[in-house]
C-alpha cells in the first residue's frame, strides 16, 4: 500500500465519521431593547411623571447651544471663505498651484450640533491634482489673500484679523471669535498615486471624503430636531465621561439616530426616553464584541461602527454605561447631565436615597504577549551575564 493510504482524499485521515468541515458562521446578536418588543412587556402601573427630568435635558441642551454671537462669528467667516473657494472653482483665474474640484460644508456646523466653546466648522475641498504640500500651502495663502481683498472695505476690528496654518490635514484659518477647518482631499482616481513622501496621508484623504458622504446622509435622514439635540448632549457626555471618550462624532450621530427613530412606529421618541435609551443599548451590550450593533449606512460590507474601537474601549463603555444607567434609575440625572456634582459617579461610589451605586470592574484585561523568541533572548542574556560574572571574579 502506498505511503499515506486514503489520507488527503476525505477518508481515514479527516478521522471517521466527522463528516466535510464546515466553517462557523458569524450570527450577531441583538442586545435586549424595551423600545422594539415593548409589547412583549406591558407595563403593570403607569408610567412616572418624568417632566423634571425632561426639562433637565431641555436646560442642558440650551447651555450647550451656541450663543448667538457665536453663530454669527462663525457664520460670517464661513460665508466668506466658501464664497473665495466658490470662486476659485469657477474662475481659478492665474492660480495654478492646484485645481479644485468640488466645496462641501461637513461637520457639527454643517449638522447643526455645534456645541458652545467650540466655535469651528470644517469644509472640505476636493482637489482635481494631487495634494501635494506645496499646493496646500499655496491655497492656504491664496484663499486668506482674496479673504483680505473681499473684507478691505469693511471695517475690521482688533479681533477679527486673520490668522492662517497648516496642516497634516489641510489648514485653518481664524480669528478670535471663530475657526474654519479646510481639510484637503483629491478625486478617487488619484488616490492610488499618493506618495507619502510628497502628499498628504492617504488615509486622511479617505477620512476626508467619508466625511463628505456622513454629511449627505445626516441632512437625508437626521434632520430631526430631537436627534439634534440627543448629539449636543451625547457630545457632552463623552467630553465628561472617560469611558466614552472612544465614541467618534460618527458614531454619536448614528447612535442618536438609532435612539430617536429605530422604534415600532417610526416616530421621534420623546428625548428624555431617548436618552434613557441611549444608556440601555450601551449597557446591554450594543458596543460589544458579537453585537449586531449599528451598521454604517455610508460603507458597503456590513461594518459595524463599534468594530473601529478596541476590545478594552469596548468594555469600558460598556460598564460606564452601566454605572450611570444605575444612577438615572434612581434619581440622579442631574449628576449626569453635569448641571450638578461631577464625573466622579461613574468611577467613585455613590448613594442616591439609600441605594449605592458602585463603578463595576472591567470585564476584559488586555494581555501582554510576548513575542516569538523573546524568552530566548531572556535566556540568551541571563546566560551571557553568568558567563560575564565568571569571568570578572
Amino acid at each position: 500500500m502506498a505511503r499515506g493510504g486514503l489520507r488527503g482524499r476525505g477518508g481515514i485521515g479527516r478521522g471517521i465519521g466527522r463528516g466535510p468541515y464546515k466553517p462557523k458562521i458569524f450570527v450577531p446578536r441583538r442586545p435586549f431593547d424595551l423600545a422594539l418588543c415593548e409589547s412583549s412587556f406591558p407595563r403593570t402601573k403607569p408610567a412616572p411623571d418624568e417632566s423634571a427630568f425632561t426639562q433637565a435635558l431641555l436646560k442642558r441642551n440650551t447651555d450647550l447651544s451656541p450663543t448667538p454671537a457665536e453663530q454669527t462669528a462663525i457664520l460670517n467667516l464661513v460665508t466668506k471663505i466658501q464664497t473665495v473657494l466658490d470662486n476659485l472653482v469657477v474662475a481659478p483665474g492665474n492660480f495654478d498651484a492646484c485645481q479644485l474640484e468640488e466645496v462641501r460644508q461637513v461637520g457639527s456646523f454643517k449638522k447643526g450640533t455645534m456645541v458652545t466653546g467650540h466655535n469651528v466648522a470644517d469644509i472640505v475641498v476636493i482637489l482635481k491634482t494631487l495634494p501635494t504640500r506645496e499646493a496646500v500651502e499655496a491655497l492656504a495663502n491664496k484663499v486668506k489673500e482674496d479673504l483680505e481683498n473681499l473684507m478691505k472695505n469693511e471695517i475690521v476690528t482688533k479681533g477679527e484679523a486673520l490668522n492662517h496654518q497648516t496642516n497634516e490635514r489641510g489648514f485653518e484659518i481664524n480669528n478670535s471669535f471663530a475657526c474654519v477647518r479646510v481639510l484637503i482631499t483629491t478625486v478617487h482616481q488619484n488616490l492610488r498615486k499618493l506618495d507619502p513622501e510628497i502628499h498628504l496621508d492617504q488615509k486622511i484623504m479617505l477620512s476626508h471624503l467619508a466625511a463628505i458622504r456622513h454629511s449627505r446622509w445626516f441632512e437625508e435622514n437626521a434632520h430631526h430636531s430631537s436627534i439634534k439635540v440627543l448629539i449636543r448632549l451625547l457630545r457632552d457626555l463623552k467630553n465628561r465621561f472617560d469611558g466614552f471618550e472612544a465614541l467618534t462624532p460618527w458614531m454619536l450621530d448614528l447612535l442618536a439616530h438609532f435612539a430617536i427613530m429605530n422604534n415600532p412606529s417610526r416616530q421621534a421618541l420623546p428625548i428624555n426616553i431617548a436618552f434613557k435609551r441611549v444608556f440601555q443599548l450601551l449597557a446591554a451590550g450594543l458596543f460589544l464584541p458579537g453585537s449586531a450593533g449599528i451598521t454604517d449606512p455610508c460603507e458597503g460590507g456590513s461594518i459595524r461602527i463599534h468594530t473601529a474601537m478596541s476590545l478594552e474601549q469596548q468594555d469600558i463603555c460598556c460598564l460606564t454605561a452601566q454605572t450611570l444607567l444605575r444612577v438615572l434609575a434612581h434619581g440622579g440625572f442631574k449628576h449626569v447631565l453635569g448641571l450638578e456634582g461631577n464625573a466622579s459617579i461613574a468611577k467613585e461610589m455613590s448613594v442616591w436615597d439609600g441605594v449605592v451605586v458602585s463603578p463595576l470592574d472591567k470585564a476584559y484585561e488586555k494581555q501582554q504577549e510576548k513575542k516569538e523568541g523573546e524568552e530566548e533572548d531572556d535566556d540568551m542574556e541571563a546566560e551571557v551575564d553568568e558567563s560575564m560574572e565568571t569571568t570578572e571574579n
